[in-house]
């Protein structure tokens, strides 16, 4: 590195700060910031590691030197290799307040031969992430259009599935209840915490984050995710095989040390994509020297030194991208579309600003190997077809969604659809979500799942279910499930049409699952960290891969987080809490405990071990939410699930399920 905005100091603070963040994000994969348990001093330890004293000792810490998280940012921040190990150490004890004051002090302090061209390049990074951020965010216009449109789709959705028991009897019953859904969700046992609390912080370390600048905070938070993005060289065999590109583990500890910071997590996403497109700047940059372009050399050294970076944070940073299978020429073609801003944008933030905030860019981009580990020249999630190569699974396909392909985004969604009654079923629950994600929709196995859905639908309907219906017995179903009594003789015959199609239908997710494994061990997402969200049997298809993930103990910086929503999954003889591992962030179990018509299609292996779409699982780390209210039925989760995505905030570091609609 060339140069840094930080003092060596202020370098050896963040390094500590981040350390800190990295072992308590992963105490709170067990024990989620907020929780009843995370004050708990009688926990001194991770609970899923081993119970020595020292981080050297206890190889299964994140902050360990075998993880390869810690070291590889300390190089990177130039921070005295004989002051590593006592920073690992200072990371390992599960309090984090008796050093995070300290740090943030030191993060404050100016030293005295601090220079003016270091404060204007804080200033111009902090301006260029604010209008990255303003860029990036959503309009109340689009808000607006995508909530008509997901609206017209539930009406869709209500008119074709929705059984007589479920549809409103009167004008003023469905009035009633379309106003409860749009403003009287139930909210999970866990409250939301203030945005930057920390039952480990205490109030005096609020102030002393009020005392740090916000153009500081913004600098530490690009230099630690460049350091988190670069491919420094290693000197140390002992380190352990880094992955490579953006570690889940790593966006982890940066979204907490923003939440510390009391910085919206949306600047930090602004960060993400200027330091994407420094990175591919300097791969086109490498490009142009091995083909040999001198003639345009001093064309493109003039565009580094004008400020390339700021400029395409202050067009909204959509001419250049770092996502699977964007060709170098396209990135050429995008600066030359940029040419005739950037006289126009220079007065926004100065001359002097564009310059500091090329320099300060270019100082912590990382290296051409970070853009090409990020899938630059792969092929992509969209251009994956697996299904030739893998037995009886005849379709495996990624449909992309949305507008923020090709936008620098640094971390991916992927949404299985699990109970479909057309091919569109797959892609509509999902395009109303508003993230800021790089988001992909799995389209598999539609003719089974078609199958399945159709066939339990047309059962919901039939003469005979009506009739259960109003004898009662469908109440007795889930009551039933979970004490392993007898069933009603009725039910048990009239179902059995259905358990042909459905046998087909899980092992065809359990097997795809194994092939969302493959490609995301493969790196086909970029190498960025994923978001896995599914419903259904699309909650079982995530559910096998994390569990082929969890089989080495190696992939625990693939994935995110995970949001599972009536899923068809038995809560005992599964190992949860290894699946639980392999999560970075966040794992949500959604569940409705009136779902009788999941109880009815998975009655016959899960009488006595419990089923996750139906009820809490007892397992440290995941957040169970009770969906309810909102549930009228098992093909409901087709027109919810945006729902219960905006209720569960998941930008939100801690566990949230919010008691009033999201807000654009």
């Amino acid at each position: 590195m060339s140069s840094s905005m930080l003092t060596p100091t202020q370098r050896y603070a963040a390094g500590a700060l981040f350390g800190l963040a990295l072992h308590q994000a992963q105490m709170h994969q067990t024990r989620p910031l907020g929780s009843s348990s995370d004050d708990d001093p009688t926990d001194e330890r991770v609970s899923n590691s081993s119970s020595s004293d020292s981080v050297s000792e206890d190889p299964q810490l994140w902050a360990h030197e075998s993880s390869g998280l810690l070291r590889p940012v300390f190089r990177f921040l130039e921070i005295e290799k004989n002051a590593w190990p006592g920073l690992e150490e200072t990371a390992g004890p599960s309090s984090a307040n008796h050093h995070i004051g300290a740090f943030l002090r030191l993060l404050s302090e100016e030293s005295g031969d601090t220079s003016s061209e270091a404060a204007d390049m804080e200033l111009a990074l902090s301006k260029a992430v604010d209008a990255m951020a303003s860029s990036i965010e959503i309009t109340p216009v689009d808000f607006e259009s995508k909530k008509e449109k997901h609206r017209e789709y539930e009406h869709e959705c209500r008119e074709k599935f929705s059984t007589p028991e479920m549809q409103p009897k009167s004008e003023e019953a469905n009035k009633h209840l379309n106003d409860q859904q749009e403003t009287n969700y139930k909210s999970c046992s866990i409250e939301p915490l203030p945005m930057g609390s920390d039952s480990n912080i205490d109030e005096k370390t609020f102030e002393e984050v009020r005392m740090l600048g916000y153009q500081r905070k913004v600098t530490v938070l690009y230099e630690l995710l460049s350091a988190c993005l670069a491919q420094t060289p290693e000197d140390n065999k002992r380190s352990g095989r880094r992955r490579k590109g953006y570690d889940a583990r790593h966006r982890m500890a940066l979204r907490l040390l923003a939440t510390w910071f009391d910085v919206k997590w949306i600047k930090m996403e602004a960060i993400e994509t200027m330091v994407a497109c420094s990175a591919m700047a300097l791969l086109k940059e490498e490009e142009s020297k091995e083909e040999g372009t001198q003639s345009s050399t001093s064309s493109w050294a003039k565009w580094k030194r004008g400020g390339i970076i700021g400029a395409a944070a202050l067009t909204g940073g959509t001419l250049m991208a770092i996502t699977g299978g964007l060709a170098a020429p396209a990135i050429a073609a995008g600066f030359g579309a940029l040419a005739p801003t950037l006289g126009t944008l220079i007065p926004v933030i100065g001359a002097s600003g564009f310059a500091a905030a090329a320099t300060a860019a270019g100082s912590v981009a990382g290296s051409v190997a970070v853009a090409a580990s990020f899938g630059a020249a792969g092929a992509g999630l969209t251009g994956t077809k697996m299904a030739r190569r893998t037995g009886s699974v005849d379709e495996f396909e990624f449909q992309a969604i949305g507008e923020n392909h090709n936008q620098g985004r640094l971390a991916v969604e992927i949404m299985v659809s699990g109970f479909v009654f057309e091919e569109e079923d797959f892609i509509r629950p999902w395009e109303g979500h508003n993230d800021n994600l790089e988001r992909y929709a799995l389209q598999w196995e539609s003719k089974n799942l078609i199958a399945v859905s159709t066939a339990i639908q047309d059962w919901l309907t039939s003469r005979l279910a009506m009739e259960l219906m109003k004898q009662g017995a469908m109440l007795t179903v889930l009551s039933t499930l979970l004490t392993a009594l007898a069933w009603p003789a009725t039910l048990l015959a009239v179902t059995d049409f259905i358990d042909s199609k459905w046998t087909i239908a899980v092992d065809r997710s359990d097997k795809a699952g194994k092939l969302l494994a493959e490609v995301l061990l493969k790196g086909l997402q970029g190498h960025r960290p994923v978001t896995l969200v599914g419903f259904s049997l699309g909650a079982r298809v995530i559910f096998k891969c994390l569990q082929v993930l969890a089989e080495n103990g190696q992939n625990a910086g693939l994935v995110e987080r995970v949001v599972l929503l009536g899923a068809p999954l038995a809560i005992k003889d599964e190992n949860w809490e290894a699946i639980r591992k392999v999560v970075a962030g966040r794992f949500v179990n959604a569940y409705s405990t009136n779902d009788w018509t999941l109880g009815v299609a998975f009655r016959a292996s899960l009488l006595t071990q419990g089923l996750a779409g139906i009820q809490p699982i007892d397992i440290p780390g995941i957040e169970n939410v009770d969906v309810t209210e909102l549930i009228e039925g098992h093909s409901s989760y087709l027109w919810v699930t945006q729902q219960i995505l905006e209720q569960l905030e998941l930008d939100t570091y801690y566990p949230v399920f919010s008691g009033t609609p999201v807000k654009p």
